[in-house]
């Protein structure tokens, strides 16, 4: 439960937004999604064919592209402020995509689909321009510092930002309370980073909601030990687990688990993850950069190549000028959004998701926006960092104790007293809609922490027993069954307006191969000094 300055803070800002002149901007919340999944074919493994061609260009096609394999695919949605529009959209990218690939499925399961060993996971290619083979190069060195097996792990990213309208109202009522010196843009940031604590004081419920990856196909960890138990023959798992996605299983690097990164104001977050991109790290220089071929095997030898390989849950961004780095952005700007990125695939859903699931995250992610966020210490980091670990090991485990400053409380009690905190803003949200959706998704989601049986992870676990398959099995028939779904052919109209989309992206690479003036290294020199 929130501290009494916290649940003060919160009242104080949904008395203000109650008002008639403020309610609207409650239903003016922007967001996109970055949805990952697999090819692979009808039996389940994964895919060694190229990206194909007729979804056009992975690096310039705004809408899909790849992530760290050529078999991971990734669909982008533009900007909605509705959730069924963003949902609307994901789903015509799928249609199109089913178009395009010959046979072949999308994995509907954040964990792998039947691998044949690291070589088998082909490293996304982007073409020849100087961009391209940065990307490329980028991965590689990914696969030399990590292993491919854990770059193949898909999920969810929601990209949210708050109303441009709302931040006034809100700086006003802050400014009453405390007045004190703050640009407009510095007081959006510091917003920002107390939703981003709170986020991550909070995200453990998330896991037990929404987590759907509780078991994998032992092709995954290729051998490596682990202390998961045996499910079926090809299947491991843990019986209480709800997002194996979001443990370090795989994980064949601690350069990282060392690194703290700090998200008490944008200075302090700046200077952490800055610095990491520009520490070198004795095991990575052993790596080298080239191989005896001259080919690059990674950016550089930094504890990070780019700020993206730092793996959080959650992540401050600004839309970067051209040719401005993220942080530079960031630094530069200010805050733009947050990007979430602790979402598993639900297998039983055909896009992964669904909008009880968005509007129930718009909620939580506003929740911890308007409530008061003090800064975390090191005790607190410890006390987070130890519930994520639990709810993602053994969120369902009957008593499941979490620790709240300094006492202990159950899961489920917890869980039911944030809900329940959030009831009065989601009723805010549907009167500024003027429907029932949000109060709907709360109640849809309590029901989960009164019967774990009812949480995606366990319905995973249900069914391979159920119906005496692996996990591979199992999600190989729900790929299938996804597949008949989203293979509904497009209206001519659309399907013209996506081909198009395809080929002006490949022109656009082209463009971009045919425009380059210097050399990849003295490319990579100009954007690693930059």
């Amino acid at each position: 439960m929130a501290n009494t300055t916290s649940s003060s803070n919160l009242q104080q800002a949904l008395d203000t937004l109650s008002q008639p002149e403020n309610l609207s901007l409650l239903a003016n919340i922007q967001r996109g999604i970055e949805k990952e999944g697999l090819r692979c074919s009808d039996q389940g493994v994964i895919s060694q064919k190229p990206h194909p061609k007729g979804l056009g260009s992975a690096l310039t096609h705004e809408s899909i592209t790849t992530d760290y394999s050529e078999a991971l695919l990734e669909f982008i949605t533009p900007v909605f402020n509705s959730a069924h529009e963003a949902l609307a959209y994901l789903e015509i990218a799928h249609r199109y995509t089913y178009s395009q690939l010959d046979g072949e499925m999308i994995w509907p399961n954040s964990m792998p689909c039947i691998l044949q060993g690291e070589m088998s996971i082909p490293i996304a290619q982007y073409g020849d321009s100087n961009l391209g083979q940065l990307k490329h190069v980028y991965r590689h060195g990914l696969w030399h510092r990590y292993g491919r097996m854990m770059q193949c792990i898909s999920g969810i990213h929601y990209n949210v930002s708050m109303p441009k309208a709302l931040w006034p109202v809100l700086f006003e009522l802050e400014h009453q309370r405390q007045p004190e010196d703050k640009e407009l843009q510095d007081y959006i940031s510091a917003k920002y980073f107390g939703l981003i604590r709170n986020f991550r004081r909070y995200s453990w419920l998330l896991f037990y909601l929404f987590g759907a990856s509780p078991a994998l196909c032992e092709s995954f960890l290729d051998g490596q030990p682990n202390d998961l138990e045996k499910l079926k023959q090809h299947t491991l798992h843990l019986p209480y687990a709800t997002s194996l996605r979001m443990s370090d299983l795989g994980y064949q690097n601690s350069a990282q688990s060392d690194l703290i990164v700090c998200y008490n104001t944008l200075d302090n977050y700046v200077k952490t993850l800055g610095k990491a991109v520009s520490e070198p790290v004795a095991a990575y220089d052993d790596i080298g950069l080239q191989d005896e071929h001259g080919h690059y095997k990674q950016l550089n030898t930094n504890l990070l190549q780019i700020e993206n390989e730092y793996y959080s849950d959650i992540r401050p961004k600004r839309v970067s000028r051209n040719g401005e780095k993220p942080l530079e952005a960031l630094a530069n700007d200010g805050v733009e959004y947050i990007e979430v990125r602790s979402t598993d695939l639900n297998p039983f859903m055909p896009l992964g998701l669904d909008v009880p699931q968005l509007q129930f995250m718009d909620v939580f992610v506003s929740w911890c926006l308007l409530q008061g966020s003090d800064d975390i210490d090191d005790a607190e980091y410890n006390r987070i960092q130890n519930n994520q670990q639990k709810a993602v090991m053994e969120g369902r485990k009957p008593g499941l104790m979490l620790e709240r400053g300094d006492d202990e409380v159950s899961l489920q009690q917890w869980g039911m007293d944030i809900i329940e905190e959030m009831r009065e803003l989601a009723s805010l949200m549907d009167k500024a809609r003027g429907h029932t959706f949000h109060i709907d998704a709360l109640n849809q989601q309590k029901l989960k922490l009164a019967d774990s049986s009812l949480t995606p992870s366990a319905q995973v676990l249900t069914a391979m027993q159920e119906q005496d398959v692996e996990f591979s099995e199992l999600t190989r028939q729900l790929a299938q069954q996804h597949r008949k779904t989203l293979s509904e052919p497009l209206g001519k109209e659309v399907m013209a307006l996506w081909k198009n989309k395809a080929e002006m992206s490949l022109q656009q690479q082209a463009d971009l191969e045919a425009n380059d003036d210097v050399s990849f290294a003295e490319y990579l020199n100009g954007y690693l000094q930059r």
